[in-house]
Protein backbone atom coordinates (compact mmCIF):
# COMPACT_ATOMS: atom_id res chain seq x y z
CA UNK A 1 0.00 0.00 0.00
CA UNK A 2 1.12 3.72 -0.34
CA UNK A 3 2.25 5.64 1.94
CA UNK A 4 -0.35 8.11 0.61
CA UNK A 5 -3.58 5.64 0.80
CA UNK A 6 -1.84 4.77 3.64
CA UNK A 7 -2.60 8.25 5.49
CA UNK A 8 -6.13 8.74 3.86
CA UNK A 9 -6.94 5.32 5.67
CA UNK A 10 -5.54 6.53 9.05
CA UNK A 11 -7.23 9.90 9.14
CA UNK A 12 -11.03 8.01 8.23
CA UNK A 13 -10.30 5.51 11.63
CA UNK A 14 -11.41 6.36 14.77
CA UNK A 15 -9.17 6.26 18.20
CA UNK A 16 -10.41 3.46 18.86
CA UNK A 17 -9.18 2.12 15.71
CA UNK A 18 -5.83 3.82 15.76
CA UNK A 19 -5.06 1.86 19.15
CA UNK A 20 -5.54 -1.30 17.70
CA UNK A 21 -3.79 -0.42 14.75
CA UNK A 22 -0.82 0.86 16.85
CA UNK A 23 -1.01 -2.28 19.17
CA UNK A 24 -0.55 -4.97 15.73
CA UNK A 25 1.81 -2.94 13.94
CA UNK A 26 4.07 -3.03 16.88
CA UNK A 27 3.20 -7.09 17.75
CA UNK A 28 4.76 -7.61 13.66
CA UNK A 29 7.52 -4.95 14.58
CA UNK A 30 8.36 -7.05 17.53
CA UNK A 31 8.15 -10.99 15.76
CA UNK A 32 10.38 -9.33 13.16
CA UNK A 33 13.15 -7.91 15.30
CA UNK A 34 13.09 -11.28 16.47
CA UNK A 35 13.28 -12.60 13.63
CA UNK A 36 15.86 -10.40 12.20
CA UNK A 37 18.25 -11.52 15.57
CA UNK A 38 18.12 -14.59 14.80
CA UNK A 39 18.96 -14.41 11.26
CA UNK A 40 15.25 -15.64 10.23
CA UNK A 41 14.46 -12.02 7.79
CA UNK A 42 14.77 -12.27 4.73
CA UNK A 43 12.94 -8.78 3.99
CA UNK A 44 14.91 -6.58 6.05
CA UNK A 45 12.93 -3.51 4.50
CA UNK A 46 10.30 -4.21 5.93
CA UNK A 47 11.02 -3.35 9.77
CA UNK A 48 11.73 0.42 8.33
CA UNK A 49 8.54 0.20 7.05
CA UNK A 50 6.83 -0.75 9.84
CA UNK A 51 8.85 1.70 11.76
CA UNK A 52 6.94 4.78 9.25
CA UNK A 53 3.54 3.09 9.48
CA UNK A 54 3.83 3.40 13.49
CA UNK A 55 4.76 6.81 13.15
CA UNK A 56 1.84 7.79 10.72
CA UNK A 57 -0.23 6.00 13.17
CA UNK A 58 1.17 8.04 15.91
CA UNK A 59 0.73 11.24 13.94
CA UNK A 60 -2.86 10.40 13.31
CA UNK A 61 -3.66 10.04 16.68
CA UNK A 62 -2.29 13.17 17.39
CA UNK A 63 -4.10 15.32 14.87
CA UNK A 64 -7.26 13.50 16.03
CA UNK A 65 -6.04 14.30 19.85
CA UNK A 66 -5.71 18.36 19.14
CA UNK A 67 -8.45 18.40 16.37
Amino acid sequence: MKAKDFRNKLREMSEEELAAKERDLREDYFKLKFQHGVGQLENTGRLSQIRKDIARVLTAQNAKKTA
